[in-house]
């Protein structure tokens, strides 16, 4: 596993246990201290991994949205519409599987798709870039059909 992603776990482990009793109705310290309600910087990566999701998962050979998908993408648009300056990457990747030529255009496909979704949903386009990493980044590593569903995805960073 990727320092990356045991940071990512780390933090969304943090804010699973956070939500267990969720913030204090009457905590302001952490909105003045220009934090989210569980403790990240407002407008950071993690900020918009908890409160909005940065992962549109995609199925064996596809990059059309399931409704899931469209939900995420409905959330990170309205997290970008609270911070109007940050821009973002979308990249796509893929499981193991297929040609390295054909997985990097199915990724950037998977990327293109987040990125019209978000546009359709009120984001300008100049703040999405978009960038296929096919299969030469897996999230997870292994051969299974549990790493490859979790390789089949779009994940958003902020730039």
């Amino acid at each position: 596993m990727k320092i990356r992603d045991l940071a990512l776990m780390s933090a969304l482990a943090i804010a699973v246990a956070a939500c267990e009793t969720g913030p204090s109705s009457t905590d302001d310290d952490s909105m003045s201290s220009g934090k989210d309600a569980y403790g990240f910087a407002a407008g950071s990566q993690e900020d918009l991994t908890v409160t909005a999701g940065d992962r549109v998962f995609y199925g064996f050979d596809m990059y059309n949205l399931t409704p899931e998908g469209e939900a995420t993408i409905a959330r990170e648009a309205e997290w970008l519409a609270k911070y109007p300056n940050s821009t973002v990457t979308v990249a796509g990747h893929c499981d193991e599987r297929g040609t390295k030529e054909y997985n990097l255009g199915l990724g950037m496909r998977r990327a293109t798709t987040h990125k019209n979704g978000l546009v359709g949903s009120g984001v300008d386009a100049g703040r999405i870039a978009v960038i296929s990493y096919g299969k030469e980044d897996p999230i997870v590593e292994g051969s299974s059909e549990e790493a490859y569903a979790q390789n089949r995805v779009t994940i958003v960073t902020l730039n």
